[in-house]
């Protein structure tokens, strides 16, 4: 079982940090005022406001700002600021023994993927959730009282409606997922997660119908999806096609791989690149049910 980190409590000092795209004092400046409405103390990295073409200053500074917050046991919580991409070319360069006496929550999606499959692979359970960069965004409120309730261990679980391309069913088992292009691509590396007996759940944005495709056919290829407890498949934003059209949406795409298995799947779960993009803890024990009256998701 992963072990969870102990839940912040007021007064706790938590650090914003940027681990891929560049981001502004000001950028934060939102988050920051949410976070000590929270009551926490807000520490800021050195890598928000460093700048190295379209990253948060060179790979060496973004890995010492992850490295000096991991290994700092006063820091509660470590809040990577935005995504975009660079977290893969520091993960391999990280300490974690530091980390592992005095564990901590981690929480950021998209290319923070990369994070929340390594932290799960040594053991321990992080937060796929909203970033500061978008804390405030418009619609994400409900986004951010999620992210707040999966800190401070409050209980909450999740119902969606019916999809008719839900394959129903009931599964438990331990959460674990992303972007669908980050978890393809960190596949036979050290951040690589097994899957078997887990609850998978999936979600990009601006991809290519023929890509979505494609990175399926690897995950079924690689048996990623043979054993899955079940699977939450998420939004698709922005899907892109080419100029003669592939012929199924994300979902139809993502529906032929799944139709092959017998595990319960939900469509149109809020997570992801838009506001309606809950928390859940990766690496914790959680209930899938899927009827014909839509889905629900409980922590266990």
């Amino acid at each position: 079982m992963p072990i969870t980190s102990p839940f912040l409590r007021p007064h706790d000092r938590v650090a914003i940090v940027s681990t891929a795209r560049k981001v502004s004092a000001e950028d934060v400046a939102a988050a920051v005022e949410i976070l000590r409405s929270w009551q926490l103390e807000v520490v800021l990295g050195e890598s928000i406001t460093a700048v190295h073409h379209q990253f948060a200053g060179p790979d060496e500074l973004r890995r010492r700002d992850l490295q000096q917050q991991l290994d700092a046991p006063d820091i509660r919580a470590i809040f990577c600021a935005r995504g975009g991409y660079g977290t893969t070319r520091i993960i391999d360069q990280l300490d974690f023994s530091a980390f592992t006496e005095h564990p901590k929550w981690i929480a950021g999606f998209s290319d923070i993927t990369t994070l929340n499959c390594h932290l799960l692979k040594l053991g321990y359970e992080s937060i796929h959730g909203v970033m500061p960069f978008i804390f405030a965004q418009p619609g994400g409120e409900e986004a951010l009282e999620s992210l707040r309730r999966a800190l401070f261990g409050e209980p909450q679980s999740y119902a969606v409606p019916p999809h008719p391309l839900n394959q129903p069913g009931t599964a438990a088992g331990e959460l674990m997922g992303g972007n669908l292009t980050l978890l393809q691509n960190l596949t036979g590396t050290a951040s690589d997660c097994p899957t078997a007996g887990r609850i998978l759940f999936v979600e990009d944005v601006a991809e290519y119908l023929m890509n979505i495709d494609r990175m399926m056919v690897h995950l079924d290829r690689t048996g990623k999806l043979r054993n899955l407890a079940g699977l939450l498949v998420g939004h698709f934003t922005d899907s892109q096609d080419n100029a003669v059209p592939f012929g199924q949406t994300a979902y139809e795409i993502i529906a032929t791989y799944a139709a092959k298995y017998d595990f319960p799947v939900a469509y149109g779960f809020p997570v992801g690149h838009e506001p309606q993009n809950i928390a859940l803890i990766c690496g914790h024990q959680a209930r899938l049910t899927v009827t014909s009256q839509g889905a629900e998701l409980h922590y266990l």
